[in-house]
């Protein structure tokens, strides 16, 4: 309801500088602390026991300032970047777009960020390094992790983010589908791909001990042809990869009403829902659900996040939402999923998975 006043006239400042002023209210523990998630909602993927299967996305906290107070406010698990090896500016500015009509996002950030060290220094102070003055907290927070725009050698960029992040990750998230970095989702192509994995993987095998190396997640493109999505999965299944995120922001513009339909980048919100919605049912049915699969895109209420989970989403993500409602968000479709469980009579998240 406050966020609902407040934001007519958030939206009246730049879509950038009103993104840095969320990241300021949440450093100051604004909103309150949500109530802790009902038991039903608590599902295991990869490994990982999560309190509950409402995320927020990677972009929002680009550089690993916020995840603690991402869960504290109903969150049941924070991906934080992508962070690259070297700090960047990102691209031009404006570069982030509201469509009110459309209640979508359009952005060309282009993976700013303070760069790997500054993440790792703020990091650890949350998994308890580097002394005893740092508080270990407990919580899911993945790292999703880039190469920087200007690289001579990206499979490198990420085998070196690996081994940087994978002793303070949950989970590894390799984004190859941002489509604000030129060549960047040509890694997605199946040759590429598999020299990609395998060297994430060793990278992350040579920084952690067997029982504490994070899974490795791959976040693809919605834009994909129908061979580009039976060789991810197979790939991923080979590799053993930890889930596949179904799916980043999308090049296409379906009908939009805004005037910024025009602007480049990336768009996310509402429009991309029915194309996310359809990559998670390629998904499913090319990987026959031998892999986790998280859903993101167009997830705004309980109906979209149970919907994505009913067509085989073991865990749904948002960002663009909570520019729309506020950062009670992932309470109030936590507590709508707990209604349409029982509804459909589902004791549990893992049991709807794929029911679809």
């Amino acid at each position: 309801m406050i966020y609902s006043l407040l934001r007519p006239a958030l939206f009246r400042i730049d879509a950038e500088k009103a993104h840095g002023l969320a990241l300021a209210a949440l450093k100051l523990g604004i909103p309150a602390r949500a109530p802790a998630s009902p038991a039903c909602l608590a599902t295991r993927v990869a490994g990982i026991d999560f309190p509950n299967p409402v995320g927020m996305a990677a972009g929002f906290d680009k550089d690993g300032e916020v995840p603690d107070a991402l869960l504290a406010v109903g969150f049941g698990f924070a991906e934080v970047g992508s962070i690259t090896p070297l700090p960047q500016a990102g691209n031009p500015k404006p570069r982030l777009f509201r469509l009110e009509e459309d209640r979508a996002v359009i952005n060309r950030m282009g993976f700013n960020n303070g760069g790997a060290q500054a993440a790792v220094d703020r990091l650890e102070g949350r998994t308890g390094r580097p002394g005893p003055s740092a508080k270990l907290r407990t919580g899911v927070v993945g790292i999703n992790i880039g190469a920087n725009k200007d690289s001579a050698d990206r499979v490198a960029d990420y085998a070196i983010m690996a081994r940087l992040m994978a002793p303070l990750a949950s989970y590894l998230a390799v984004n190859i589908s941002s489509p604000n970095t030129p060549g960047l989702r040509a890694l997605q192509d199946e040759s590429a791909l598999t020299g990609l994995l395998d060297a994430v993987i060793e990278a992350r095998d040579s920084a952690c001990k067997d029982a504490q190396r994070p899974p490795v997640f791959l976040k693809v493109a919605p834009d994909l042809e129908p061979a580009d999505i039976d060789a991810i999965a197979r790939i991923a299944i080979e590799k053993k990869l930890g889930a596949l995120i179904v799916s980043n922001t999308t090049i296409s513009r379906p009908a939009l009403l805004s005037p910024l339909a025009g602007e480049t980048g990336g768009l996310s919100g509402a429009p991309l829902r029915d194309l996310a919605q359809q990559r998670m049912r390629d998904f499913r049915k090319a990987t026959g659900g031998a892999l986790p699969l998280v859903g993101v895109g167009g997830i705004a209420t309980a109906e979209d996040a149970w919907a994505r989970i009913r067509a085989g989403a073991s865990l749904v993500q948002l960002y663009s939402a909570m520019v729309y409602e506020g950062p009670g968000i992932a309470r109030t479709i936590c507590k709508g999923l707990v209604g349409l469980m029982k509804r459909d009579g589902f004791a549990s998240i893992a049991e709807a998975v794929g029911t679809e």
